[in-house]
């Protein structure tokens, strides 16, 4: 049976999280200590400072559990034949595909949450049961076009991103036309959209500082729903940060590739 594993981005977070591997790999975790410059331990299991709100400090600590996890399913299964993550999640299946060691890892998303945390000004808003082509000719009509679609995470759940007058005026349409119903999602800037560009270039910059290989298990990138190509992965995790989560367009692509087996490796909820 073909198998991928996936992992989740920022929003799975909880504290508690990480109790079964953190101890596991002591010395992991104190390169993550010495990076990050505080006990990455204490902030994964009692939500010590900086806490686990901040993306700053939330990508990290998610990388971590994650690539931990991964360590520890790696030691009891067989590789899976495709890999996959939802956002920050991507990084992680990424590490597990042989692209860069852990310690390199936890220095891209240090920076990654960095410079999407200094971002401000708009939020996101999740739109559930709404079909996108309707939600988009809504939109259209409304004449709101400083909202871009962030994530598809399923067939009809699209999140929204862009400034939050704009976003409310789109929950006002979306619930005048009973398209679906519309959550606004508690982050700190506009992800995954036109806003970040710049977060995006600076990204670019600084990931040209760093040894990045090809993946040597297959995996789905978030900018195209497909399979990273050789040769690019700096370029589409550069994207990532500016671009949608084609998530959806990721599990349908690999459900034609055959996958019949989807394991999610990370903290999960208690």
């Amino acid at each position: 049976m073909t198998v991928v594993w996936a992992f989740p981005g920022q929003g799975a977070q909880r504290v508690g999280m990480g109790a079964e591997v953190l101890d596991r790999y002591p010395e992991l975790v104190g390169q993550a200590d010495q990076i990050l410059g505080y006990p990455i331990r204490e902030v994964c299991l009692h939500g010590a400072a900086p806490g686990l709100k901040d993306t700053r400090s939330v990508q990290p600590a998610l990388f971590v559990v994650n690539a931990l996890s991964w360590l520890a399913l790696r030691e009891e299964r067989p590789a899976p034949d495709y890999l996959a993550g939802h956002s920050l999640g991507e990084y992680v299946a990424l590490f597990a595909a042989g692209c860069f060691d852990f310690a390199t890892g936890v220095r891209l998303v240090r920076r990654r949450g960095e410079l999407m945390g200094r971002a401000e000004g708009g939020g996101m808003l999740a739109v559930l049961g709404a079909d996108p082509d309707r939600l988009a000719g809504l939109l259209l009509s409304a004449g709101i076009d400083d909202v871009d679609p962030a994530n598809r995470n399923s067939a009809s759940q699209v999140v929204l991103a862009g400034p939050r007058d704009s976003l409310d005026r789109a929950a006002r349409a979306v619930r005048d036309a009973r398209l679906g119903r519309c959550v606004p999602l508690q982050v700190s800037a506009p992800f995954h959209s036109r806003y970040m560009a710049a977060a995006a270039a600076e990204y670019d910059s600084f990931l040209a500082t760093e040894d990045l290989a090809d993946p040597r298990i297959p995996v789905i990138a978030n900018v195209t729903a497909r399979p990273y190509p050789p040769g690019r992965v700096r370029e589409l995790l550069a994207r990532q940060v500016s671009s949608p989560v084609r998530w959806w367009e990721s599990m349908s692509h690999l459900v034609e590739a055959g996958v019949g087996e989807f394991t999610e490796v990370g903290p999960g909820r208690s």
